[in-house]
């Protein structure tokens, strides 16, 4: 490839650890801890970009194939596909993409799914892997929106006023936000389904996942709570810390009992509370989107009245072994 020639190596590997340091922070998702939890059956590959005469990884690929004929990145994770470093070339990164394809293609691989972040996270980098992208002849398979809060922007003066009315209602109530122990994750599951069914949907990780999680990244993973005044659980969540700036709130839930008293507002405030103490830039909500596909319009609206922040989130397919 010209753009790689006397410049770039392309490594693959099934180890998910870079043999270079890489040039940039890499998502939680990308890392070898969390791409240990991510093989459910089949093959792991990791495609890295080389440039040795700075002794640096410039742009990682995890790929899982769950079949023969199918690649997707992430394996289980809320994204992954390509992360680069910011001073990468365009043509470099098409190049990159080139080779992985190729080496997929003559694996057998014919259909290749990537889910990148929300734009929001890295604005710049996701505008040029989408040009990219779709240059190399890939498809939007989905188009999500994604809600987020920036966390140097006050918590409460940014609610619809009728969340803030909650918020103050959760306070005379005597509900209180609260960090819990992972040892209380048998009970704090269980809580979690129960809410999920009465919604009629279901958690999608089971116990011994969610325990893995917390057992492999104890620094990234945490579990907080909204008790009422009787010491119980009003709504809980399991937030993830993707990167040193930004907060995803994974798993949040609340029982239909406490609809009036809203303790998913309270339980926001307490994220938002906590990732500015912790200095991050964001708390992502995660998107709207429902099992089968279509949008979550209550969801969507409550995400809005939280002050959420939309930006879009991309889906890409491409069907291998042609001329791209």
């Amino acid at each position: 490839m010209p753009a790689l020639a006397g410049r770039y190596v392309v490594r693959q590997q099934a180890e998910a650890a870079p043999a270079l340091p890489p040039a940039y922070a890499p998502w939680l998702y990308l890392t070898p801890a969390h791409q240990a939890l991510q093989q459910a059956g089949g093959e792991a590959l990791h495609f890295f970009l080389e440039e040795p005469a700075t002794g640096r990884t410039v742009a990682q690929l995890p790929v899982f194939l769950p079949a023969v004929t199918v690649a997707r990145s992430p394996g289980m994770a809320p994204f992954a596909a390509v992360q680069t470093a910011p001073d990468l070339p365009e043509p470099a990164l098409e190049a990159f993409l080139a080779v992985v394809e190729a080496r997929l293609a003559a694996r057998g691989v014919r259909h290749l799914r990537l889910r990148p972040h929300a734009f929001v996270y890295e604005p710049a980098a996701s505008a040029r892997l989408a040009a990219v992208l779709t240059r190399r002849g890939y498809r939007v398979a989905l188009a999500e929106i994604n809600h987020h809060l920036a966390l140097g922007r006050d918590y409460a003066a940014h609610l619809h006023p009728s969340e803030q009315r909650r918020l103050r209602k959760c306070a005379r109530h005597g509900l209180i936000f609260e960090q819990e122990p992972p040892l209380l994750l048998p009970l704090a599951y269980e809580f979690l389904s129960r809410c999920r069914q009465e919604k009629g949907q279901e958690l999608s990780m089971s116990l011994g996942q969610l325990e893995a999680l917390f057992r492999a990244l104890p620094r990234q993973v945490f579990l907080f709570s909204v008790r009422d005044a009787a010491g119980e659980w009003a709504a809980l969540t399991v937030a993830i810390q993707v990167r040193e700036d930004v907060l995803y709130n994974f798993y949040p839930a609340s029982p239909l009992a406490y609809n009036a008293l809203s303790p998913v507002v309270l339980l926001n405030a307490g994220l938002h509370a906590f990732g500015r103490a912790s200095h991050m830039r964001l708390l992502d909500l995660g998107t709207s989107t429902l099992p089968e596909g279509g949008l979550n319009q209550s969801l969507l609206q409550f995400k809005r009245h939280l002050g959420g922040v939309p930006s879009l989130k991309l889906t890409f397919e491409k069907e291998l072994g042609g001329n791209g």
